[in-house]
């Protein structure tokens, strides 16, 4: 596995390739376009755990040859390379993602990466003629977003994000019901999260800094992002703002885009978010505790308009639950997560001798979705249809989150414009749409 232990000389040699508006600007390396019998040729990139789930999933459907795995981190690629469900000998391993994308037998990538490199793999996959499966959040901020939305186009890339739901039976069951009109009118949409966060993320006081694990490339792990000094709780990414955005970003767009979904609606007017670290002190920047607030405009449950709200504190759910999504109608309110569905009818009304209306409550199960999920990634493919969880779609989900962490971090509500992409009268809120990158992680 020689070829994947790259030296400090091979990257910076690389590294001129790098700027993301020209790497691999000479066109795709792709194949031909795939039969429906085909085997799909399927690299990854970012074999941590959720990376190496999704690849075994999809090789699990016995329709792709893993032609490439990258990670900056030697034992992620081990492990990966080592696994049972892996052909002896086939596979190659990098520390350099774009070695991965030089490789002409594959047609479909998994990015699977810390929440800061979604973007720029996914753009430079497109450049190189590769579909994607990206984990979510798509982006780590809105304008990121986009030029992944215009890689795609331009590239004509088929793009499915890890927002599994949307390939569930139950969730797409739930969403037919509440277009039906099952709870009537909607007025209000709750999520929430309790919990989420880890003994280590509540510590109150940092580890010191460190050399990195042996094999382990810590500037490159950090790439676009600003560098510090090696901290292993700088890896539990979702806790820094240079490099994650909490659960806001983590489980948010899982719930967000729920709402999206059911309401039919993808981008909200107007956003105020609460909270801190009322947990924690010392390590992590990213609240423990917050609440978002978002107003929607008219949409087909409800002609004036919605509000949301987004949660995520310690603690419990309504009947124990700790996550999930719950759409309160005039006829009803109706509960839904990954283990299934509950419906209670309006509630009743009554005086001292009797009860009138419904008081029966109508339930289902939860129903698999994340193999479901990557089998329609492969089948678009080769079909080249759009995926159940196209990347437009989840961007929107994806930026309802990032909206929220911005007016936490200013401390006000902001107003939104959907279709520009843009705050309304608000300069200071907008500069907070991009980011400044490290070189040559450009992206113009």
């Amino acid at each position: 596995m020689d070829n994947w232990k790259m030296t400090r000389r091979d990257f910076n040699k690389s590294a001129a390739l790098g700027a993301v508006s020209l790497a691999l600007s000479a066109g795709p390396a792709v194949r031909n376009v795939l039969g429906a019998n085909d085997r799909i040729g399927l690299g990854l990139i970012g074999a941590g755990n959720q990376g190496r789930y999704n690849f075994t999933s999809m090789l699990r459907t016995e329709q792709v040859d893993p032609v490439a795995v990258a990670d900056v981190y030697d034992l992620c690629v081990a492990l990966t390379l080592d696994a049972p469900t892996m052909p002896p000998g086939k596979t190659k391993g990098y520390k350099d993602f774009r070695r991965l994308l030089e490789h002409k037998d594959i047609d479909a990538v998994i990015v699977a990466t810390p929440e800061h490199w979604h973007g720029i793999p996914t753009i430079l996959s497109c450049e190189a003629g590769k579909d994607v499966y990206v984990e979510k959040p798509t982006s780590h901020t809105i304008y990121e977003g986009r030029k992944m939305i215009e890689a795609m186009t331009k590239y004509n890339r088929v793009i499915s994000c890890g927002t599994q739901q949307r390939s569930g039976e139950h969730f797409q069951k739930v969403v037919e019901m509440l277009r039906g009109g099952k709870i009537g009118k909607v007025t209000f949409v709750e999520a929430w999260l309790y919990g989420g966060f880890t003994r280590e993320q509540r510590r109150q006081a940092a580890p010191p800094d460190s050399d990195p694990p042996p094999g382990f490339d810590w500037d490159f792990w950090l790439g676009p992002a600003p560098y510090h000094a090696y901290n292993r709780s700088r890896r539990g990414f979702t806790g820094f703002w240079e490099t994650g955005g909490g659960e806001m970003t983590n489980w948010g767009p899982h719930l967000i885009d729920v709402i999206h979904w059911a309401m039919g609606v993808d981008t909200p007017t107007t956003i105020a978010t609460s909270g801190g670290r009322y947990a924690s002190q010392g390590i992590y920047e990213t609240p423990d505790t917050i609440e978002v607030i978002y107003e929607y405009p008219p949409c087909p449950l409800n002609d004036r308009g919605f509000v949301a709200r987004f949660t995520n504190h310690l603690g419990r759910g309504p009947e124990g639950r700790t996550y999930g999504t719950q759409f309160c109608g005039t006829d009803g309110t109706l509960f839904v997560n990954r283990e299934g569905y509950t419906i209670w009818p309006a509630n009743p009304t009554s005086d001292v001798w009797e009860t009138f209306g419904r008081t029966d409550v109508e339930k289902g199960d939860g129903t698999p979705q994340h193999q479901p999920h990557v089998v329609n990634f492969l089948e678009c493919v080769k079909s080249r249809q759009k995926p159940n969880a196209d990347l437009e779609t989840t961007h929107r989900a994806t930026s309802a989150c990032i909206l929220a962490n911005i007016s936490l971090r200013l401390g006000r509500k902001l107003r939104w414009d959907g279709k520009q992409e843009q705050f309304v009268g608000d300069a200071e809120a907008n500069k907070m749409l991009n980011e400044e990158r490290r070189k040559p992680w450009n992206i113009l």
